[in-house]
């Protein structure tokens, strides 16, 4: 559950119970690897898979008792063990990442949506499983938070993932808002962006809040952390609102200037 996806997950947080730093970190070491896998360097299409497909024997080998090979799976497999962590929530995270490999564009919302709940889903999923707080209450509610800030990162990101060959925002809504891939290639703001991504930043709004009740369930150092989370979540919407969504002349980000707003926010709202 982060604003900047696995760049900003938290890792060995000072908010964080101690026993459940290195837990977070085995998650994070995993997740930040596979990512960088998919997307990092200049490695061909078909050596990423393979690399994905080796974590996936890695998990396999887990799953059967078989030993790991590598040092990254070794640090992971008693984390896995003592919490009792789903293994079908780490292949869908390398799914997911296989799929940003091959997949270049997403028809509809529906289809992005799948996309998060299994980029970005499994995260929140993971973490309540080691605060032993993965009611199917709480479940529904982190996936609300962890898709929302999934997609806020896609729509900060438009000019980024251009650059590598991605269009996250769905298709059929840049042809209802009358706007082509040209527009994104030549970094180009106007009334009809503008609306379009209004209309992508409420509706992101909208489902963060549909799971911000969570912060309510999940108390001390844990529920803090995740109120700032929400918070940031929100004060990105905020900026990027502020903008109207052009993310062409500068890439909103949350500074330092942002903090004591989202602190207030985290402690009182």
């Amino acid at each position: 559950m982060s604003i900047e996806h696995y760049e900003n997950f938290p890792v060995a947080s000072w908010l964080l119970p101690a026993r459940l730093r290195e837990p977070v970190g085995a998650i994070y070491g995993f997740a930040r690897s596979a990512d960088d896998i998919a997307d990092e360097g200049t490695l061909a299409d078909a050596e990423r898979l393979r690399g994905l497909d080796r974590y996936r024997s890695e998990l396999d080998a887990i799953e059967a008792d078989r030993p790991t090979q590598d040092p990254l799976f070794r640090r992971l497999r008693p984390v896995i063990a003592e919490h009792r962590l789903p293994l079908s929530l780490l292949r869908d995270l390398l799914d997911a990442f296989s799929q940003d490999v091959v997949k270049k564009r997403y028809s509809d919302f529906n289809q992005l949506m799948d996309y998060c709940r299994r980029s970005a889903d499994p995260i929140g999923r993971l973490l309540l499983c080691l605060y032993r707080a993965e009611t199917a209450q709480n479940l529904a509610w982190s996936d609300a938070i962890c898709s929302s800030l999934q997609l806020i990162n896609h729509w900060q990101d438009v000019a980024v993932d251009w650059q590598k060959g991605r269009v996250y925002l769905p298709q059929d809504e840049l042809a209802r808002f009358g706007i082509a891939e040209s527009q994104i290639a030549a970094g180009r703001w106007d009334a009809a962006w503008a609306a379009m991504m209004d209309f992508q930043i409420d509706r992101s709004r909208s489902l963060m809040a549909s799971g911000s009740s969570l912060v309510h369930e999940l108390h001390g150092r844990i529920g803090f952390e995740l109120r700032l989370i929400v918070a940031s979540g929100f004060r990105m919407l905020d900026k990027l609102q502020h903008v109207r969504g052009d993310v062409f002349s500068r890439r909103p980000v949350i500074g330092k200037g942002d903090w004591p707003g989202i602190l207030l926010h985290a402690t009182f709202g």
